[in-house]
């Protein structure tokens, strides 16, 4: 057996499923799920109809480097989203489409690090998505966590990374909106890690899955590859980053997104892919061409979330931190010890949430994630009313008790 699975720390939706084993909330009362990112709006019907109108191309294997209407479609939707230059994302060699997000930035550790180099980091928020230390650690490389708390706006210190941490860097992951804490990186933010990664040679890795997620139309987010062009990386030297229509077109059991950047490392992430096996599907490839090429289910989507903010808010301000975020589909509030919280609100209003310590590491300086928990506002309008206002009964059952 690999020895390095033995780093791997539980998952945690498995940490979670052992927090309330044995735990048995009112009968009777429905279970409202919170704890995981999964969108739950109906997928759009052309996506769908598309799907099955493919459905007779499963009788061919598919390319991995997947057909040139889909990476034409990808580079088209970059290009909208984030107002790059025409011409300045090219299809043909700097995008190439993945099998979900999950996937791709797992693999894509495994194609940039050497871990012939004496002792390699991979640099990531902390809070994290949990596939950042799994890939950095199946790699042989060091993860190395930073810190986002509120003292420095939920995003990572860039500047107070010592330079022989720097020195020991062959990737960073920044994820832009955070997951879970929704900041958004500017793109001086972003023009700052650029420079780092030119200075100590090393490449960036943009999670943008929740790119397509914010509560002002005038006001996206920025994106890595803007700040590349605006720092004069006219072939995003250095710079992936990852997108995905599970967020963006609420299809997450399509497993489609894509990756795009640097020509260089999409060559080389080409052929270790090639070898992995994890070429699209024809029927999704097709499906996806027609869900990256329209933006106006992306804005209906986009008004779901924002409703849900907009009603779900209200019910909770007075008891819990829960301004909305900048990106994402998170609340992410202080609620004290964070697997009691969890526990008790389950066996209280059958309502699951996830712990933000499962979403963390301990540090010097603590757990991030401690005394905090995610909650995914991913089912339809009425259902996180209802399930705001069981976490309302809760909160001042607690305060009645205490």
């Amino acid at each position: 057996m690999n020895p390095r699975l033995d780093s791997l720390l539980p998952y945690p939706f498995e940490r979670l499923r052992q927090l309330l084993k044995g735990a048995k909330p009112p009968p009777g009362l429905p279970h409202i799920s919170m704890s995981i990112g999964e969108p739950r709006h109906a997928p759009p019907e052309f996506i769908l109809e598309a799907l099955r109108t493919a459905l007779p191309t499963v009788g061919s294997y598919p390319s991995t480097l997947g057909i040139p209407e889909l990476r034409a479609a990808g580079a088209g939707a970059l290009s909208r989203r984030y107002s790059l230059p025409t011409g300045s994302l090219d299809p043909e060699t700097m995008v190439l489409p993945v099998t979900g997000t999950r996937e791709a930035l797992f693999a894509f550790v495994q194609t940039v690090v050497d871990d012939r180099a004496a002792h390699p980091a991979v640099v990531m928020p902390n809070p994290f998505y949990q596939i950042y230390e799994g890939a950095a650690l199946l790699a042989g490389a060091e993860p190395v966590f930073l810190n986002a708390t509120a003292d420095n706006h939920y995003l990572p210190d860039l500047n107070a990374v010592p330079d022989a941490v720097w020195k020991r860097c062959q990737l960073l992951f920044l994820c832009n909106p955070g997951n879970p804490t929704g900041a958004v990186m500017s793109v001086d933010y972003l023009r700052t890690a650029l420079a780092l990664a030119d200075k100590h040679d090393f490449v960036i890795a943009a999670d943008e899955c929740y790119a397509d997620l914010y509560p002002d139309d005038n006001a996206p987010p920025p994106g890595l590859l803007q700040a590349a062009l605006a720092a004069g990386h006219s072939r995003f030297e250095r710079c992936v980053v990852f997108h995905s229509l599970s967020k963006r077109s609420s299809v997450p059991g399509l497993r489609s997104g894509l990756v795009a950047g640097d020509p260089a490392l999409l060559k080389a992430f080409l052929l270790y892919r090639t070898y992995h096996g994890s070429a699209m599907p024809p029927p999704t490839q097709l499906a996806s061409v027609h869900a990256w090429n329209d933006d106006e289910h992306v804005a209906v989507n986009r008004t779901l979330y924002r409703q849900k903010f907009h009603e779900v808010g209200p019910i909770l301000d007075d008891l819990l931190d829960v301004a909305t975020p900048a990106g994402g589909f998170y609340y992410w509030p202080h609620v004290g010890d964070d697997e009691r919280f969890t526990r008790e609100l389950f066996e209280q209003q059958h309502l699951t949430l996830l712990p933000g310590s499962y979403l963390a590491r301990d540090t010097a300086t603590g757990n991030p994630g401690r005394g905090r928990v995610r909650i995914s506002l991913v089912a339809s309008v009425e259902e996180c009313v209802v399930a705001a206002r069981r976490i309302r009964e809760f909160l001042l059952a607690r305060r009645r008790s205490s």
